[in-house]
């Protein structure tokens, strides 16, 4: 009986030790994969795509080629030849649908003479990565090639197709990029779930302390306030002076408090807020879980002050930017205008946000309008399903933070799919929260990203398409 036992023993330990080594050699070499990333990441940053004019197709070559001699089949799709989108794909069983990487090939446009290093040159300097892109978003891009590549040298069986979009435009003109894609090619990228730019790690004093995925984005759309009056001298006040009626439209439209309006994301944000902040502002973060509280009236006047991005995520905003009006110093104007900047809650209606901007200026003098024709879709996305589910575990894993989801005040290309029925999911590196107030964030004059947060990240969405798509 002994010797049996014995011999199950050796068996067991002999198959227990076969899997260890098993899993080590399926285990990607990290320390390789790193310089491979940072290779490819600066090659990328070295290409200048400013938008305008784009010129997406010169990366778009590059990655091609990349994929190409792989053995990745790569589609290209253009409106413009010089602004092409790139679909590459590995085929999946089917078992279950498509889980797509999309990322912007473009980056807004920069001033040479404000760099300490140059805009297009990827520099690697004290173990920061700096270039236009570094974190808008060329750093999704190298994720999605770097997944896409590991993958495939892999051999990894896959329940479903991984797409890999990298597309034109999202800083501006849509119509070259996810637009075209979503009206005449959405069956090239036709997924479940998406993962793309919007989130990432926060970082204070050099560690992260959550994690933020963004689960949707608000709408934006630009109201034209236009003015009317008599001209006249300057040394003679009148009572339809149009810059006094245009400062005063502006200035109501200043003091209007939109109530908060909570959705299942910001309800889940203030929540995990909360449990991670000191006394005091955790106490703030629950009292705005209780609209209409006086608690919660005084915690938001709070955040107006404090904490502008997160209050701006739970109620509609309008932020005056431009006005125009007046010629010269000694005349009365008869006319004018001022541009509003507006982002509303997924839910809001357009017509009715606009009324209600008429309501609050109560002003005959005042015409209230939709200056822009170009609206973005949106929608927020649940978070009770396998992909966020997933997310939230590899990033606790790699990062040791919990993960708060988001809705982005800002505009991605994520709208545009998700008003397709995919559920997309925004993801990042980590991020120094110091890094925006200093100038070294996206859009910047310095824009950088830790050397050793681009590779955790790459990590981190390696290990999140393999959990949602491998074979289990």
């Amino acid at each position: 009986m002994l010797s049996i036992r014995l011999f199950f023993l050796v068996i067991t330990l002999t198959t227990l030790s076969l899997l260890s080594f098993v899993a080590k050699a399926a285990e990607p070499d990290w320390n390789t994969i790193n310089q491979e990333t940072l290779q490819r990441f600066q090659a990328m940053l070295q290409v200048d795509t400013s938008n305008p004019p784009g010129n997406e197709t010169v990366l778009v070559d590059q990655l091609a080629n990349i994929l190409i001699a792989e053995g990745i089949d790569v589609e290209i799709y253009s409106r413009d030849p010089n602004r092409a989108n790139l679909v590459a794909r590995l085929p999946g069983n089917g078992s279950k649908q498509p889980l797509l990487l999309m990322a912007h090939l473009d980056v807004v446009t920069v001033d040479p003479s404000k760099w300490n290093f140059p805009p297009f040159g990827g520099t690697l300097d004290d173990q920061w990565i700096y270039g236009r892109g570094a974190v808008d978003d060329k750093d999704n891009l190298v994720a999605s090639l770097m997944t896409m590549l590991l993958l495939k040298r892999s051999g990894i069986e896959l329940d479903r197709d991984v797409i890999f979009l990298a597309e034109a435009a999202e800083e501006g003109g849509v119509q070259w990029g996810i637009e075209f894609m979503t009206s005449e090619h959405f069956d090239a990228i036709d997924a479940e779930y998406c993962l793309a730019e919007g989130g990432g790690v926060i970082r204070e004093n050099g560690e992260a302390f959550y994690a933020g995925v963004q689960s949707g984005e608000k709408k934006r759309r630009t109201a034209l306030l236009t003015v009317t009056g008599a001209a006249g001298h300057g040394s003679v006040p009148t009572r339809n002076n149009a810059v006094v009626h245009l400062s005063n439209a502006i200035s109501a439209l200043a003091e209007w408090q939109e109530p908060i309006n909570l959705s299942d994301s910001s309800t889940t944000m203030l929540a995990r807020l909360a449990e991670i902040s000191q006394a005091e502002a955790a106490a703030r973060y629950r009292a705005l879980l209780n609209p209409g509280s006086l608690a919660a009236e005084e915690a938001m006047l709070y955040l107006l002050d404090n904490e502008p991005a997160t209050a701006a995520l739970l109620h509609n905003t309008v932020t005056p930017t431009i006005i125009n009006i007046g010629y010269r110093y000694n005349v009365i104007p008869s006319a004018g205008t001022a541009s509003l900047d507006v982002r509303l809650l997924p839910e809001q209606d357009f017509d009715s946000f606009l009324d209600e901007i008429a309501a609050v200026i109560n002003d005959p003098a005042i015409e209230v309008s939709w200056d822009d024709a170009l609206v973005r879709p949106s929608a927020a996305v649940q978070l009770d399903t396998e992909a966020f589910q997933v997310i939230e575990q590899a990033y606790q894993e790699h990062y040791n933070v919990p993960v708060i989801p988001r809705m982005s005040t800002g505009a991605t290309d994520m709208s545009y799919v998700r008003a397709k029925g995919v559920s997309c999911y925004g993801v990042g590196p980590g991020i120094d929260s110091e890094d925006l107030p200093l100038g070294f964030g996206a859009h910047s004059d310095q824009e950088r990203i830790l050397e050793q947060e681009l590779y955790r990240f790459v990590r981190t969405y390696h290990d999140i398409v393999v959990r949602l798509a491998a074979s289990q």
